[in-house]
């Protein structure tokens, strides 16, 4: 079976440049990177057997740190499944042991994560900068967290919530937990 994965940073963002072509089954999920906690990611990996194949559009896509990248493409190797990635033309599978492969995906997942910090360290720079100035406020609760214990109650599940509201996924586990 061939099985797709997607990913945006945020709720605004669309999958619309990930065309990962014919595939059977795709998982898609509006999370940062930086979470491991990435429940469509789980769900996949669940789902999966051996003689799978993955597909996911780019390497970013899959995980922004290096050991993520790597434990989540082994994890899935182990269990008999194929990695390709679309962007940079690169498959992983645990028959074969391709060096060069491994040079480009340590490279490009070094970048990845590279590029991840740099993200980070201008958004604390530019808060900084508009603390000093007076003009940062933290914008306060946003997500009506009785709605979302209400709509729980009624039966609905975690991703309905987060439609329902337009919200992240990860905004309904924080209220519910």
């Amino acid at each position: 079976m061939i099985v797709g994965y997607k990913r945006v940073s945020s709720v605004e963002q669309k999958f619309d440049r990930q065309d990962l072509g014919e595939i059977e089954k795709v998982f898609e999920e509006k999370v940062s990177g930086a979470n491991t906690e990435r429940e469509a990611l789980a769900e996949m990996i669940e789902f999966v057997r051996e003689g799978d194949e993955v597909v996911v559009f780019s390497i970013d896509r899959l995980a922004r740190n290096l050991r993520d990248l790597q434990s989540i493409i082994q994890q899935l190797n182990d269990n008999g499944v194929t990695v390709r990635f679309l962007s940079e033309r690169l498959v992983f599978t645990a028959n074969t042991n391709d060096a060069f492969a491994k040079l480009q995906l340590q490279l490009m997942g070094a970048f990845a994560e590279f590029e991840r910090n740099i993200i980070r360290k201008r958004q604390l720079e530019g808060i900084e900068k508009a603390k000093a100035k007076g003009v940062y406020a933290n914008r306060g609760t946003t997500i009506c967290r009785d709605r979302v214990k209400e709509l729980k109650a009624d039966g609905l599940s975690n991703s309905a919530i987060a439609r329902t509201l337009e919200i992240s996924r990860m905004s309904v586990y924080r209220v519910l937990k």
